[in-house]
């Protein structure tokens, strides 16, 4: 053993004490460690989500913090040089269109979108069941792809607005195309659906969700 001073051995008081005073330090370290992983944090709770939807088939699993609130406002522009059969300018339309008493559907699409050219049949096999206005917005595309889009593969919409750089997809909480929305007739969200319409996603989940929504609109219209 080293001659010299023994060990100065520290008692339980000088420990604590020397703790307490580490311990702002300790805090905001802490602190600052857990603001650099919030981010990676949210990133691996929303991936989980999408694992899940994916595993178990049911896109209907991601989060939307819209269902039952009012649609967010804006307009929708038309998409330049497209016509209808008549040979008519096809209009955009406004979020206030959305909330005229009639339950409606919003659908998110875009040319480039293969999933979006899956589900188009079912469009308009849900317009033709359901008897309901189908408002679509044409996401990050060029009017001339969307154009040759609906021309090839048919215009199932009431109205087509556009959402070119896609500030709206934001604010409607979109996680890609396409993506559905049943609004009722005050304009609120009701139901959102994520990824293409199937048969089964049609039958069990879209039609059920509009005439919940018009039933809800007659019970209201018949209690006021």
């Amino acid at each position: 053993m080293a001659k010299g001073k023994p060990p100065r051995w520290r008692n339980s008081k000088s420990v604590a004490r020397d703790a307490a005073r580490q311990a702002p330090w300790s805090k905001t370290v802490n602190r600052s460690k857990f603001l650099r992983l919030l981010p990676v944090l949210l990133f691996a709770a929303v991936a989980g989500f999408f694992a899940i939807a994916l595993r178990t088939g049911d896109p209907s699993l991601l989060p939307s913090t819209l269902v039952g609130r009012q649609v967010p406002q804006g307009v929708f522009p038309p998409i330049e040089g497209l016509e209808s059969a008549n040979g008519q300018p096809e209009g955009g339309f406004a979020s206030a269109d959305l909330a005229k008493g009639k339950v409606s559907v919003v659908n998110y699409w875009a040319s480039w979108c293969v999933p979006c050219i899956e589900e188009h049949p079912f469009l308009e096999k849900l317009k033709s069941m359901a008897n309901v206005d189908i408002y679509g917005i044409n996401y990050k595309d060029r009017a001339d792809a969307a154009r040759r889009f609906i021309g090839r593969f048919g215009n199932p919409y009431t109205a087509v607005g556009t959402d070119a750089s896609g500030r709206a997809a934001i604010d409607w909480g979109v996680y890609g195309t396409p993506e559905t929305f049943v609004v009722n007739g005050k304009g609120q969200i009701v139901y959102k659906h994520v990824g293409p319409i199937s048969e089964g996603a049609l039958t069990s989940k879209l039609l059920p969700a509009i005439e919940k929504a018009r039933a809800e609109a007659g019970s209201t219209a018949s209690g006021s």
